[in-house]
């Protein structure tokens, strides 16, 4: 099949069958599709539009959210994950407003340089803002493109990425590019799947050589596994009238820049304690959980202290805080963090 042949399929089949109406396909601007791509990374599409909308709503233009507090950004974020997408987005505002006067650049080195932005991301707004002839080469993506052209080895390796760049180049059209872009991720969402392909649906299946040799559960061939260290901690959770002790984090790091609960681990645990109630306080073990992030599992012990009168050490305000379960204020929360406050909401108040 030639170049000219592919794009001219799929893109009759994204006529007929393409996702046409989700929300930041209405109205699109570089905004609007930078916000919805960035959430998109690592995230299901009925995840993301409910944050997406409400999102939009909080923050309608980059000025908007170039001005809100990072925290309110975070707050907003909570529950999505991978927060660093969330400090980028603040950042990335802050520099448009700064340097180009609150409009997302239309130049592709331009958009490249704003942070959290990838060559696959900034291809992604010029392409379906603005019809600019970019490709990209996320997920989806990768894994039509390993099954077409039956690509071994996985497609996470620089020197593979590097040839299926080169391939998505070669089937671009020559103009509808906003609508390629679209039509190459939906194929990998609707139809490519990760399992059990819909190839007898697919509109180049005829061609595609993973389909041809009985090869479309094999490829794209998965990342080596490693094994995954586990890793454990104590959250200390001081409680008083309803309320519990949270503390920032550091801005960088894992949960950068949200608020969580002190920690501690085995050997600094007892002191820890000492530090934020009298030793004759009552400790209750909540229920142990695990969290899984990209590289390591984190085994996390909550410690509910109970506190008769709130610790009289001094604290710096911008740094800790009380938080009021039910009143709840609107910052950034780690998953965890949510998951210990509703079972403290269940089981304890």
């Amino acid at each position: 099949m030639t170049e000219f042949l592919f794009s001219q399929q799929v893109l009759a089949w994204f006529d007929k069958h393409g996702r046409k109406n989700l929300p930041w396909q209405q109205n699109k601007t570089r905004y609007s599709v930078w916000i919805s791509e960035i959430m998109l990374q690592q995230t299901q599409v009925k995840t993301v539009i409910p944050y997406f909308e409400a999102f939009m709503a909080r923050f309608p233009n980059v000025v908007a959210l170039a001005d809100a507090p990072v925290d309110e950004v975070l707050h907003m974020w909570t529950g999505l994950g991978y927060y660093a997408r969330a400090r980028n987005l603040h950042k990335a505002a802050v520099m448009v407003k700064q340097q180009h006067g609150g409009d997302i650049p239309n130049t592709f080195e331009q958009v490249l340089e704003l942070p959290g932005i990838g060559r696959s991301t900034a291809a992604a707004i010029l392409s379906l803002a603005d019809n600019q002839p970019y490709v990209i080469l996320d997920g989806n993506v990768k894994r039509v493109l390993a099954r077409y052209f039956a690509v071994d080895g996985w497609p996470g390796n620089k020197k593979i990425e590097d040839k299926m760049w080169a391939m998505a180049q070669s089937l671009a059209p020559t103009d509808r590019h906003g609508d390629y872009t679209q039509v190459m991720m939906d194929l990998g969402a609707t139809l490519c799947t990760r399992s059990k392909p819909k190839c007898e649906a697919c509109p180049v299946s005829s061609h595609c050589l993973a389909f041809v040799q009985g090869r479309q559960v094999e490829l794209p061939h998965k990342k080596p596994k490693q094994a995954i260290p586990t890793k454990q901690t104590y959250m200390l959770i001081p409680m008083y009238q309803g309320s519990v002790l949270l503390k920032k984090r550091p801005a960088t790091g894992i949960w950068g820049g949200l608020w969580g609960f002190v920690e501690a681990d085995e050997e600094t645990l007892e002191t820890m304690l000492l530090n934020i109630a009298c030793a004759d306080i009552p400790r209750q073990s909540m229920e142990a959980f695990r969290h899984t992030f990209s590289h390591f599992h984190l085994e996390i012990s909550p410690i509910l202290l109970p506190l008769s009168h709130p610790p009289t050490q001094s604290v710096q305000e911008d740094t800790v805080m009380w938080y009021n379960i039910a009143q709840r204020s609107e910052v950034g929360l780690a998953a965890p963090t949510v998951k210990i406050l509703k079972q403290i909401q269940t089981d304890y108040l």
